[in-house]
């Protein structure tokens, strides 16, 4: 008996992510393997410093994205259950996407992956960019849409990132350039493409309520607390950490403070909008990555916190609206201002900083390491002037807003394949398609031919 074609979108999810995972279990059988235990007391000793080292920064970055990215995004009340989990799958997904691709071209030797720590932390580092780019078309695409789109992203930013930092020797130890941005503007082209001309219309349950901004609010200050980590796990232990530590929790710190002051002063009668404070006190974190390990005063990251806050806030109350409006462009999240307009002050400031450490003996003291396990400051010192590197600061941000807009673009019109099933407008926004609430399945069965119509289109898609 034929199957009938309706329940093929049903039955694509698990068979994109079972065949996903029955390849990876081949591959890695195949391939992947761990180094061999040294015989050496002076080499075991290292790889343990190492790992205490590296794995407290390892666990805050998997709270920041399994924990708080995932309530910082159930701000709309009827996606929750969507939004956690979705959130939840595209990070694994990506991750073991990202640990494969890595693997071959990298650290493929002999035959063989030899996996580690630092591996996994770049790939996990990877999957953020997936994280990022969704938020741009949350609730309004599937889950086979996602997976699609970060099937898509993840290469991209690979062959992106050894563009900007190993080709042109950019110096951004927390990913302000080749993850902020890059995922910001992906996301914006993948939303561009996938809704082309016509701007969706607000949906009943886009509006957040108070208990859903609540919970969103907390998933900021879970963010909040472990983002240092976030920028200062691929820098050098010692000075160029600590100071990465500092500055990051200086910028975080005034843009906290700043989000309040701009939201009460445009906002009626001098309250505060929970969408900014949910974001804006992000906005300082996106930003000082790219500087975080350079050699410059503490009111710098201040400055630099606050202004980017002011420009988070600014683009939630005016430039947002003025995208939707003159270019049709939906950013269901914001990614915009909390990714796109930080990552490109940051970026802005990279070059300052570069300019200014010239006068300075101590100079920028980069120390992100590549994936290819390479140390990018190597690349700068003895190759480059100090007006070739803030040229190539300006480079690598053009080509993470160039390669990441015409890909995001591309990758929107291959989501646009009906056999992805993406969602009816009336059904977007709600657990109710893809999770089995359980009041729902204790409610009787509905009689009217409307529920009834709802339901039939439900299991359609």
């Amino acid at each position: 008996m034929a199957v009938p074609p309706s329940i093929y979108p049903r039955r694509l999810l698990p068979l994109f992510l079972g065949l996903f995972q029955g390849t990876l279990l081949l591959f890695f059988a195949l391939f992947v393997t761990y180094d061999e235990p040294s015989a050496q007391a002076e080499d075991t000793n290292l790889v343990a410093n190492q790992v205490y080292s590296t794995f407290p920064f390892f666990q805050d970055i998997q709270v920041m994205l399994v924990v708080g990215l995932g309530l910082l995004l159930a701000f709309l009340p009827h996606y929750g259950f969507s939004a956690f989990t979705h959130n939840f799958l595209l990070l694994n997904f990506s991750m073991q996407w990202a640990l494969v691709l890595q693997g071959l071209l990298h650290h493929f030797h002999h035959g063989q992956i030899h996996l580690d720590l630092h591996k996994l932390l770049i790939s996990e580092f990877a999957a953020v960019t997936v994280l990022i780019s969704v938020g741009a078309i949350l609730g309004r695409a599937s889950p086979c849409q996602l997976l699609v789109m970060a099937t898509c992203e993840i290469p991209i930013y690979l062959a992106s990132e050894w563009v900007i930092v190993t080709c042109l020797g950019v110096l951004d130890v927390g990913g302000t350039i080749t993850i902020h941005v890059f995922s910001c503007y992906f996301g914006l082209g993948v939303s561009k493409a996938l809704f082309r001309a016509t701007q969706p219309p607000l949906h009943p349950k886009e509006t957040p309520t108070a208990s859903s901004d609540l919970m969103s609010l907390v998933g900021t200050l879970i963010l909040w607390v472990f983002w240092p980590s976030f920028v200062a796990v691929l820098c050098q232990p010692g000075d160029a950490q600590h100071r990465a530590i500092l500055n990051t929790l200086l910028a975080m710190s005034a843009g906290a403070i700043t989000t309040v002051v701009a939201s009460s002063l445009l906002e009626r009668d001098g309250k505060l909008s929970p969408g900014h404070l949910q974001n804006g006190s992000l906005a300082g974190g996106v930003a000082i990555g790219v500087v975080a390990d350079m050699a410059m005063p503490p009111v710098a990251a201040l400055a630099l916190g606050s202004l980017s806050a002011v420009a988070c806030v600014l683009g939630f109350r005016f430039l947002s609206p003025l995208l939707r409006r003159k270019l049709t462009l939906h950013d269901q999240c914001g990614i915009h201002n909390l990714h796109g307009l930080p990552g490109i002050l940051g970026a802005t400031a990279s070059i300052v900083a570069v300019l200014v450490a010239s006068k300075d003996t101590s100079g920028p003291q980069p120390s992100q390491l590549s994936p290819a396990g390479g140390n990018a400051s190597e690349v700068v010192e003895g190759q480059k002037g100090v007006a070739g590197q803030a040229l190539c600061q300006a480079a690598g941000l053009a080509v993470a807003v160039g390669a990441s807009l015409l890909a995001g673009l591309l990758t929107g019109a291959a989501l646009r394949l009906p056999c992805l099933a993406r969602p009816p407008e009336r059904l977007c926004f709600d657990d109710s398609l893809y999770f089995k609430i359980q009041d729902e399945a204790e409610s009787p069965e509905p009689d009217n031919s409307a529920e009834e119509g709802a339901l039939a289109l439900k299991e359609q898609v």
